[in-house]
């Protein structure tokens, strides 16, 4: 039987504590999202994920569609009643959907 003996490739650093300058792999996607093209899409897809949170099971079934574009949540629904009690929440929407995300992105609601 032999020993194989395995020798550290000088290409290969470990993973110390990081340097001056650096920046963690956290950090780099973090910073590529908030410029990249996908953040509102994904933005979009965070609010769709959360809205029973957000609203509640009842309004959360009924609602068909949710859509974020330049920063206006358009909410689809097809049931008249619901459709006036959004109406009427616009500013508790923005408000609920803000804090959830962390930041301020929903300017403005409407409802179809």
């Amino acid at each position: 039987m032999s020993v194989v003996q395995i020798k550290k490739s000088p290409n290969i650093r470990s993973f110390g504590p990081m340097r001056h300058g650096t920046t963690s792999i956290g950090d780099a996607l973090r910073e590529f999202m908030n410029k990249s093209r996908l953040k509102p899409r994904l933005t979009e897809v965070r609010i769709q994920e959360n809205w029973e949170k957000i609203m509640g099971k009842t309004i959360a079934r009924y609602t068909q569609g949710i859509q974020l574009i330049e920063h206006k949540l358009i909410i689809t629904t097809s049931v008249a009643p619901l459709k006036q009690e959004l109406t009427y929440s616009k500013d508790k929407i923005i408000k609920l959907v803000n804090e959830m995300l962390g930041e301020n992105v929903v300017k403005e609601v409407m409802i179809h």
